[in-house]
């Protein structure tokens, strides 16, 4: 079966603008102005800016002041966490170690081990159990033991692979036992989830513009007023002296409208994607029986996945091979792990929580977005069985032949 138009599921990996944020944006674009000029055009696209920067606080738990623009997610959890580190370290120099939860975005572990090779931090890695939930017992306990030496901690909001939603306000409130800082990192969680920044406790909190409705190329940092940053851009001292640079008022118009449309209608649209979630889901399983959901159940909807996540490891082939064949198929989906120079390698998510490596490199995972309709799951299932069945033929062999013969049914 080949679909007339490719079903788009890989909306954790990017998602199209909504039309209240294109509309923002493209008024923007047809108008000129530096934020930061004296003159009418500069204040116009001042006003612009701060006007965003007030729609995304409002939409997120936080005061204006605590939005610091960037460039997307990626930037965000860099400034978070080499600022944290170094502002800590600088006033005391025995705070040297930093705890990041073995699942965390490359945007963060990568981070946390450039700190570890260059600035002599000592990364522990908080495990997490089977369904990818931190252990939040074995984090009190390390607390405990020497929290005098703790620069800060880094537990996502919500894992972008298998959707396990995380703890944040029950590890802020450990941390604050100790006066430790928590970042975490909410780029899948910001309009999935209720996510309340003041309320969370947490120190920093990045967001992503395209993962929620908005443009690429933007982002924001939450940074609470009583927490300290090192910058980590220097230039013209801009977001409270955090991050430099010219502010890109149509972006942040886009970004905010994202923000405020994606928030006023999370209650109805997180019901209506958990539904579709669940049809798929349900559907996997029927149509591949050796399927195995990775993450919470989330039965009742309760919260304990991202209502758009459906990731599953596939027995006996490579997850890459599997994606071309439904590429082939009409469906766009993804593995969900690094990739590197064309050779596919095991995720750390899924090896954090207990996978083998042959497990995990099976690895499929199916997101939706404000786009999906009950068509596109429909077509997916219809397309799994046929998809499993080309890339199990292909077996673990992860060579270019192997995934086009997959891809074609024939032999080479």
């Amino acid at each position: 079966m080949t679909a007339t138009e490719p079903v788009y599921l890989d909306h954790a990996a990017t998602t199209p603008m909504s039309r209240v944020a294109l509309a923002a944006m493209t008024e923007q674009l047809e108008r000129t102005g530096n934020p930061s000029s004296l003159h009418g055009a500069g204040r116009r696209a001042h006003r612009v800016v701060e006007n965003a920067r007030e729609d995304l606080a409002a939409a997120v738990g936080c005061h204006p002041t605590e939005v610091i623009f960037t460039s997307g997610g990626t930037e965000a959890d860099n400034l978070a966490l080499k600022g944290l580190y170094w502002a800590r370290t600088a006033a005391e120099p025995q705070r040297n170690v930093i705890y990041v939860s073995s699942i965390e975005h490359h945007a963060v572990t990568d981070t946390a081990e450039w700190l570890q090779s260059h600035e002599g931090a000592q990364v522990r890695w908080i495990p997490v159990n089977a369904l990818g939930q931190v252990d939040c017992a074995w984090l009190e306990a390390e607390l405990a033991a020497a929290p005098e030496r703790v620069a800060c901690i880094a537990v996502m909001w919500a894992n972008n692979e298998v959707g396990t939603v995380q703890p944040v306000a029950r590890i802020a409130e450990l941390a604050a036992r100790y006066d430790i800082p928590v970042h975490t990192d909410a780029v899948q969680a910001v309009t999935a989830v209720d996510v309340d920044f003041a309320a969370s406790g947490v120190a920093t909190l990045a967001v992503s513009g395209h993962k929620i409705g908005g443009p690429v190329g933007i982002g924001a940092l939450l940074v609470r007023r009583d927490v300290s940053l090192t910058a980590v851009i220097h230039g013209g001292g801009h977001e409270r002296s955090m991050r430099s640079g010219t502010l890109n008022a149509a972006a942040a118009a886009g970004f905010a409208a994202a923000a405020r449309d994606g928030v006023a209608r999370l209650a109805d649209e997180s019901a209506r994607l958990a539904g579709l979630r669940d049809r798929l889901i349900a559907g996997v399983r029927a149509a591949a029986p050796d399927a195995r959901l990775s993450g919470p159940e989330d039965a009742g909807h309760s919260g304990e996945r991202l209502p758009a996540n459906a990731h599953f490891t596939f027995p006996g082939c490579e997850g890459d091979s599997l994606l071309f064949v439904l590429d082939m198929l009409g469906v766009q989906s993804s593995t969900g792990s690094a990739c590197t120079a064309g050779v596919p390698r095991p995720s750390h998510v899924l090896l954090a929580m207990g996978y083998s490596e042959d497990q995990a490199r099976g690895a499929q995972r199916f997101s939706l977005g404000h786009t999906t309709t009950p068509q596109d799951v429909d077509t997916l299932v219809d397309a799994i069985a046929e998809a499993y069945a080309r890339a199990k033929k292909a077996g673990m062999a992860s060579t270019e032949s192997s995934i086009r013969t997959a891809g074609t049914g024939f032999s080479s």
